[in-house]
Formats: C-alpha cells, structure tokens, sequence
C-alpha cells in the first residue's frame, strides 16, 4: 500500500462534481484506491461512498492505492484535490 496526504481546498468541499471527477480518475486503476479521513475509508471508484465522507474545506486526507502500478492514479487524484478540482 502506498498513500499521499491532502488538504480539500476548494470552497465547496468534496461534492458530487468533484467526487466524480475523482472516481473517473480511479476507475483507470487495476486495483484499490481509496479516500482515508481519520478512521473512515471511501472507494474512490464510488461517488456516493466519497460524498458519505463529509469532506469540507480544510479536511486532511489520504489518498491510497493498494498496488504500486497504480501510483500514476494516486499522484493523479492527489494534484486534482490539491489544484481545488479545478474550481
């Protein structure tokens, strides 16, 4: 497992534009990527499990993938939560 810290930056938080645009990134993965705030865990490929996270601005997460062939999808969502998904 590998994982990368982030900050939710946009103004809105983590919504269902921006869980979508997350999910279309991890859906290119071959194995797990998940979102991790404290003890809660979301599957990125799942937009609804991403909005049930409750992430507003200034939430710190985790972005984890389960296998290092998928690190180009981890550094991936990573820059999108940190550019603010483009908002």
């Amino acid at each position: 497992m590998m994982s990368r810290e982030a900050v939710i930056t946009n103004e809105l938080g983590l919504h269902a534009r921006s869980a979508a645009q997350i999910a279309k990134l991890a859906a290119r993965a071959r194995h797990g990527v998940w979102l991790v705030k404290g003890e809660e865990r979301a599957a990125a490929s799942s937009i609804i499990d991403l909005i049930a996270l409750e992430c507003p601005r200034g939430t710190k997460i985790a972005v984890v993938i389960d296998d290092p062939s998928d690190r180009d999808v981890l550094l991936a969502i990573s820059e999108l939560i940190e550019n603010g998904f483009g908002e």
